[in-house]
């Protein structure tokens, strides 16, 4: 398909909608995803016209008064001013916290442009403030060694506006896909961003990205294309790890872009124990920053990246270039292991936090240790107990028929205080699985109209192992949250005992029509808790 130019655009911006050939090209590079999933961790950067009301990121505008959105896009940008601006600041501090790859909002659902574009004057270059915001930050994290990327909205709440159709998401009249219009006003920007700012390590189209991802390989084959060809959950961890690369994307607080008041941070353990997470489970994650209007990171922010950076600057090792374990965790015990290498790392998290200067004896049931094994804690020489010289705090293991035995010490002191509260990480060398997990495949569901309720079905494979498990069902209502969003707890049905393998279901009352929910499989074994994949359904 040949796409032709736009009549109605400036000159400079009609000439980038010159016809355009799309490729043959259809996925991602086998080799670019392994780079990808090599990275392990990286910076989101969520900031637009509106931070300077702290409110959410360009939704305010989906079933706002035509007043609200005049002044919206005709006040804004008069008082837009991020004269704190300092990128390589925000470089710097990532390097840091150990990120590998930024993703920089270009352009959100608003349509607002932080980038040099011919196609819209609703941009930074039309604000108190007229800098190459995206080419500043590129440059100053290619400094630092960061990959950089974008973040693109092909939904355009501008130019929707400016075509007097109703702002709104989801739906086919607002999409790309069916207004050819948006389409060759997206694919122009796009080509913008990936010929004017160098080549590009990843792509994030946030909406309908047909005609857009074909663009992004045409002009930079390299690229890698997350949302729109991956998996990418967003506000939560999956419970089973997913095929291939995937990327989960995740707040620090409540709200994408800055939120002054009534903002409630997660604290750096969680998010420590969420990289962890996502690392076992084979994912990337994506950790969310909103700057706030004059351009600086809020401390609340900034002191979260520092923590994680203390974290990441001792444990790195076991979160960059890392596959799957057998399993996932034991207990709250995760694994990762070191790509193409016997090298298996143990990720100890507690809720009571291990004590410096204190003997930990730890079993593990999935890692068997051979001739060859070695284990240490990462960061410390296993030597010296600052100023306990009486001390020899030296690793010790010992392979059993019940499992690994390993009786280590805390000694490296990070805090003045000897607290520390994060993970402490056990490298295992030359090991071997000691074990097979369960294995569990969500199935469909059958919605009864009359009584409200929903059989969901599942299929248990494999019993690990264990004489017995106990499986049944979590599930979501996910009504008003986008595509890739999950939000709340989820809910658990009663859980049945199996001896054998072969399907089971569970009959969940109260699910009402025309609402959209998710569930998910699992299976309790005597050492670990497997899920079966999501699976969304409307109940009809």
């Amino acid at each position: 398909m040949c796409l032709h130019r736009r009549t109605n655009l400036s000159a400079v911006a009609a000439l980038l909608l010159t016809p355009l050939c799309l490729p043959a090209q259809t996925g991602n590079h086998a080799d670019r995803l392994e780079w990808f999933r090599d990275q392990g961790f990286g910076l989101f950067i969520h900031w637009g016209v509106d931070s300077q009301l702290g409110s959410v990121i360009s939704h305010s505008l989906a079933g706002a008064s035509e007043d609200y959105v005049d002044r919206f896009y005709t006040e804004l940008p008069k008082t837009f001013n991020p004269h704190k601006f300092n990128p390589q600041d925000w470089a710097v501090l990532a390097k840091l916290a150990g990120v590998r790859y930024v993703v920089f909002t270009t352009k959100h659902h608003s349509g607002f442009c932080m980038f040099r574009t011919a196609t819209t004057d609703f941009s930074i270059f039309h604000t108190p403030y007229p800098h190459d915001i995206a080419g500043e930050i590129y440059a100053a994290f290619r400094e630092q060694g960061i990959a950089p990327g974008v973040y693109f909205s092909p939904d355009d709440f501008h130019f929707l506006h400016e075509h007097h159709i109703t702002i709104q998401r989801n739906v086919p009249e607002v999409s790309p896909e069916h207004n050819p219009e948006l389409l060759k006003y997206d694919q122009a920007q796009v080509r913008e961003l990936l010929t004017q700012y160098g080549p590009m390590s990843v792509i994030f189209f946030d909406g309908p990205a047909g005609g857009l991802r074909e663009l992004a390989w045409k002009l930079q084959p390299e690229i890698v294309v997350t949302r729109g060809a991956l998996e990418t959950p967003e506000q939560y961890v999956p419970g089973v790890p997913l095929e291939g690369a995937w990327e989960s994307n995740l707040t620090m607080g409540t709200q994408w872009q800055y939120k002054p008041t009534n903002e409630h941070y997660k604290s750096g353990t969680t998010l420590i124990d969420t990289l962890i997470e996502t690392r076992a489970k084979g994912g990337n994650l994506l950790l969310n920053i909103g700057p706030k209007p004059d351009g600086e990171i809020p401390i609340e922010q900034e002191a979260r990246l520092r923590e994680i950076g203390l974290w990441m600057f001792v444990n790195s090792e076991a979160i960059y270039s890392v596959r799957p374990w057998v399993i996932t965790n034991e207990g709250e015990i995760w694994f990762t292991r070191k790509k193409n290498t016997n090298t298996v790392y143990a990720l100890v998290a507690s809720k009571e936090p291990w004590k410096w200067g204190e003997w930990k004896d730890i079993t593990l049931h999935s890692v068997k240790a051979t001739p060859e094994t070695e284990v240490s804690v990462l960061g410390q020489n296993d030597k010296v107990l600052e100023y306990r010289p009486d001390v020899v705090p030296k690793t010790t293991w010992r392979q059993e028929s019940d499992g690994l035995h390993i009786r280590a010490m805390r000694t490296q002191r990070l805090y003045n205080n000897r607290q520390w509260p994060n993970p402490v990480v056990l490298r295992i060398t030359n090991a071997e699985p000691a074990m097979e997990p369960p294995k569990v495949s969500t199935g469909g569901a059958k919605w009864d109209a009359a009584t409200k309720t929903v059989t969901l079905s599942a299929e248990l494979s494999d019993l690990g192992k264990a004489s017995s498990v106990q499986v049944g069902f979590e599930w979501q209502h996910i009504r008003g949250l986008d595509v890739n969003e999950r939000g709340g707890a989820w809910t658990a049905t009663k859980l049945k005992t199996m001896t054998s393998t072969g399907t089971f279901t569970v009959e969940v009352p109260d699910w009402e029509p025309g609402e959209a929910y998710v569930y998910r499989a699992v299976v309790v074994h005597p050492l670990i808790k497997i899920y079966g994949k999501d699976v969304a359904l409307s109940a009809k």
